[in-house]
């Protein structure tokens, strides 16, 4: 998704993943879009309290995907690295854990 110092005027595209590793081999695309859509997903997350990470060269490769689709293996370490920043704001993972220790089930 789009940066948390943006506003919502600003934000043009954005992609919300999913994962559960009790339930999926990888993280799934679960909202994508342009425009008013991508802002609304942005408004939605901040409103919910769900953490925010830009990376606008991953929102284009990840909006080429079909929604509720996995994500593709060769994007696995950047997303893994995405998941323990955003496991690391909500307390989840201790700060000194390594992302190569993070791995998704299956493929």
């Amino acid at each position: 998704m789009d940066s948390l110092s943006h506003s919502n005027d600003e934000i043009d595209k954005a992609v919300a993943l999913r994962y559960d590793r009790e339930l999926e081999d990888a993280p799934r695309v679960i909202a994508q879009g342009v425009g008013e859509i991508a802002r609304k997903i942005v408004e939605v997350a901040r409103e919910y309290g769900i953490p925010i990470y830009s990376d606008p060269e991953l929102v284009d490769i990840l909006l080429d995907l079909d929604y509720y689709s996995e994500i593709p293996e060769e994007l696995y370490r950047i997303v893994a690295k995405i998941l323990i920043f955003v496991y690391n704001l909500d307390g989840f993972v201790s700060m000194n854990r390594n992302f190569e220790d993070f791995e998704f089930d299956g493929r």
